[in-house]
């Protein structure tokens, strides 16, 4: 699948800082492909946060690690939570 604007939304904002919110079920290490948020480069600036839930029911945080000339960079997932034992 590919990157969907409509399922990015805005959580918080608050001295050039953004958080964000998206949901999809590419896999997570598809979303961290660089560029594949470039269809939200006009928004997304490095030092932003997106909490993510992706494919498989992995849910995390990704980094803006940079945008530069429309193409958009996120670090890798840090994963919230762990396999459930109990």
């Amino acid at each position: 699948m590919a990157f969907a604007s409509k399922d990015l939304s805005v959580l918080a904002y608050a001295n050039g800082f953004t958080l964000w919110h998206y949901t999809t079920a590419d896999a997570h290490g598809d979303v961290d492909t660089t560029g594949y948020f470039n269809g939200a480069a006009d928004m997304l600036r490095a030092g932003d946060m997106i909490l993510a839930n992706t494919g498989g029911g992995v849910g995390g945080i990704f980094l803006v690690a940079g945008n530069a000339s429309g193409v958009v960079d996120v670090a890798n997932l840090t994963q919230v939570g762990a396999t459930d034992s109990d």
